[in-house]
């Protein structure tokens, strides 16, 4: 069974996924990503990235799949501007996951 991956963002961002076999998603704001994401859940796709400007505007939202093992939906630094949200967001699942930080153990 293949599993299904795809990411939301804008096209700058997210147009190099695509030459890997990661189905690409454009959207230009929260609503239009919300939309398109709550498409995809419906769809099983089993991996979704999400520009880290689009899972910030989106975190509350995001809550709910945090629990569940599919989707695992994952912020990807936006091209040429990332703002950290994406790594904190690793940090914290991680640490939630094996009760320990082992990738960020200098405060970085």
């Amino acid at each position: 069974m293949s599993e299904k991956m795809a990411v939301i963002g804008d096209k700058d961002s997210i147009f190099a996924f695509k030459a890997v076999g990661v189905e690409v998603f454009g959207a230009a704001d929260e609503s239009e990503a919300k939309e398109r994401l709550k498409a995809l859940v419906k769809e099983n796709y089993k991996v979704i990235f999400l520009t880290e400007d689009l899972a910030q505007a989106l975190q509350s939202f995001l809550e709910r799949y945090k629990t569940a093992p599919y989707p695992a939906v994952i912020p990807i630094p936006r091209g040429g501007s990332a703002q950290g949200f994406a790594m904190e967001s690793l940090k914290k699942d991680m640490e939630k996951a094996i009760g320990a930080d082992i990738l960020f153990r200098d405060g970085k």
